[in-house]
């Protein structure tokens, strides 16, 4: 097993169960304490966990980036129900953008009955998934590969994305403040985001309900720049009416028709 592969189950470990043990981690994946020691300082000094005696917690900042491949295990249910309010938006030839969020791979999965889309991505995971799809447009922004998500960002990315204007732009944030809007923890992220924004007709903002009430580092917009928020479950009263004075249709699952 490669280190990284090993640190990443660590990390979905501590995502799991908050706390992990160097003796039983050592048993597990068949290196020694002092490997799995070296690990967790890895992971520590990446500001993804914290040492303890014996064993290391997880660090829950909401500034920090978990991997991709990390993220895209939570909250797998939510995403899924998310995906499928958004599929119901879309209609048949449309042209979109996805961001290279996590959710937005399970929405690539949920339009796949679609027909005659034009999808422009920055995703590689996107790109991937829809790779057996025929009779779509498939588009990548192209642009530099940021080492830890699959995605394509930077000035030639956001280049990209402004020479196009679209039907629907499909993307989720890092957090969502009443006051500060959308969020994202790194400024490359929070500018694709913008790009993006402006350069579609209708903007649908997916976002489960964690990211509500808190704060990151980069603002990519505001909730008046959103027509539609998507999320796993219903927003409380006090967001209900954010929303409705910003102008902004929730959907949610189960909603009373």
């Amino acid at each position: 097993m490669l280190a990284l592969e090993r640190r990443n189950l660590i990390l979905e470990k501590l995502q799991a169960e908050k706390r992990v043990v160097v003796s039983e981690l050592s048993q597990l994946y068949g290196v020694s304490e002092e490997t799995i020691r070296r690990d967790l300082d890895k992971l520590e000094k990446e500001g993804l966990a914290t040492k303890s005696y014996g064993g290391a917690v997880i660090k829950e900042d909401v500034s920090i980036d978990l991997p991709f491949n990390i993220r895209k295990n939570q909250n797998v249910s939510g995403k899924q129900k998310m995906a499928e309010i958004v599929a119901s938006l879309v209609k048949e030839g449309d042209h979109i953008f996805l961001d290279a969020s996590t959710t937005a791979v399970f929405i690539a999965k949920a339009l796949k009955e679609k027909e005659r889309l034009t999808v422009i991505t920055n995703s590689m995971e996107i790109l991937l998934e829809l790779s057996d799809v025929s009779g779509w447009n498939i588009i990548s922004t192209g642009g530099v590969m940021k080492e830890g998500y699959l995605a394509f960002l930077g000035a030639r990315t956001e280049e990209v994305i402004r020479s196009y204007y679209v039907d629907k732009t499909i993307f989720s944030c890092k957090a969502l403040d009443h006051e500060w809007g959308i969020m994202e923890s790194k400024e490359s992220f929070g500018t694709t985001k913008k790009a993006m924004i402006a350069s579609g007709r209708k903007k649908i903002l997916v976002v489960d309900s964690t990211k509500f009430d808190q704060t990151a580092f980069s603002v990519a917009g505001t909730l008046r720049d959103v027509d539609v928020v998507v999320t796993d479950r219903k927003p409380s009263d006090k967001w209900m009416g954010y929303f409705a004075e910003a102008g902004v249709e929730c959907r949610y699952p189960d909603m009373q028709p």
